[in-house]
């Protein structure tokens, strides 16, 4: 018997992110032969809203690590113009990613790896630019092992994290976009963290579940040469099939200048050295989902935890366009929770955010229900 939280998770990324209409031009894609249970509950669902067109595919990691290793680098490097067509074609992009092993790409080429990801980013553009798009995740047994959670565990956590009131959290993210979107100078501060930048004419972006399910964050980008200081990320983050944990950066005018990931040292550096852009920042994110508490090696999850900052090598996105250009956009997590060692956000001098919690009178919405009912009360007083 179908979960009937699977056709509500569905019913938002058709009905509310992606906003199919009739006419429209729908790709599914789904990363793992585990997510076929929402695969067909998009395709039904797209279907009845009068979609013209609803394409589905699915991408098997094993069959992909098999490329990475055997292909010759002209056979990576390939620029793929078919699909490249096809996606000025679509109107609405659905992306289901939920392979068992998310280790999988652990004894891939690396510069295979890395010339795919140059060869289709201008497919990956097409998409971003000029489509509805949304990305998500699904249950498996892989997600829940990284997740150190039962299935069952995980999954109760997934649908509590995912379906959500996502117009709600757009009118409490509101605020914050209001007050970024006026700052200039931003301090994070920590234990192992002493970072500075502007964010002065960049703008912010809610996010509400119209890109990303699970959602709750609100984005800006550094200005691209503001950056100095230090940072110590606390989540661990997989990438390009690697787990890399405590992730240390050092910036001088914006720029990377030394990396620090203790075993994994060379191979962080391997990537910031993708290309210029890799050693530069392409977003600053504060997350503001309080359903997710702890990092579960999922970015998509963990960049969303409430109380937590990501701040991104790589990419810019065009909302907050800093001008920094590279194939790579790696979000790295740091939570300021008392219970990862805490920490503080400044804007402009003034105090924003204390240990994972909002300390702006215009923000205590954004923080978890008690809490924000605990500072209301003080206030009263």
């Amino acid at each position: 018997m179908l979960d009937p939280r699977v056709t509500e998770l569905a019913e938002i990324l058709v009905n509310y992110s992606t906003k199919v209409k009739k006419g429209d031009t729908v790709l599914i894609h789904g990363v793992g032969l585990e997510t076929l249970p929402i695969v067909k509950q998009l395709h039904k669902l797209a279907l009845l809203r009068g979609a013209k067109l609803v394409k589905y595919e699915f991408i098997v990691p094993d069959i992909e690590l098999d490329f990475y290793n055997l292909a010759k680098p002209s056979q990576a490097a390939y620029q793929r113009p078919h699909e490249l067509e096809f996606m000025k074609s679509v109107d609405c992009f659905i992306g289901v990613r939920s392979p068992e092993n998310s280790m999988v790409f652990a004894n891939a080429e690396v510069k295979n790896m890395q010339a795919a990801q140059k060869a289709t980013h201008a497919i990956l553009d097409e998409r971003v630019r000029n489509s509805r798009w949304v990305v998500t995740r699904f249950p498996t047994q892989g997600a829940a092992q990284d997740a150190k959670m039962s299935l069952e565990q995980f999954t109760e956590f997934f649908f509590r994290a995912t379906c959500i009131d996502y117009p709600a959290l757009r009118k409490h993210q509101q605020q914050l976009v209001r007050i970024m979107s006026r700052t200039d100078q931003v301090q994070i501060k920590s234990a192992d963290t002493d970072l500075r930048f502007s964010i002065k004419g960049i703008g912010a972006v809610n996010c509400c579940g119209e890109r990303n399910v699970p959602d709750g964050e609100v984005f800006s980008a550094p200005v691209r040469d503001s950056v100095e200081g230090y940072l110590t990320y606390n989540c661990p983050s997989i990438y390009q099939g690697r787990e890399f944990n405590n992730v240390r950066l050092e910036f001088s005018k914006g720029k990377i200048v030394k990396a620090e990931a203790g075993a994994l040292s060379a191979e962080l550096n391997k990537v910031f050295d993708t290309d210029p852009g890799a050693r530069y920042i392409g977003e600053f994110a504060i997350g503001t989902n309080h359903a997710i508490t702890t990092p579960m090696r999922n970015i998509l999850f963990d960049e969303k935890i409430g109380g937590s900052i990501h701040f991104t090598p790589g990419m810019a996105y065009d909302e907050t366009d800093n001008g920094n250009r590279s194939a790579v956009h790696w979000d790295l997590v740091k939570v300021l929770k008392p219970e990862y060692g805490g920490g503080e956000i400044w804007f402009d001098n003034k105090l924003i955010q204390r240990n994972g919690e909002f300390v702006h009178s215009k923000l205590l919405a954004l923080n978890p229900p008690k809490a924000a009912k605990a500072k209301g009360r003080r206030k009263k007083n």
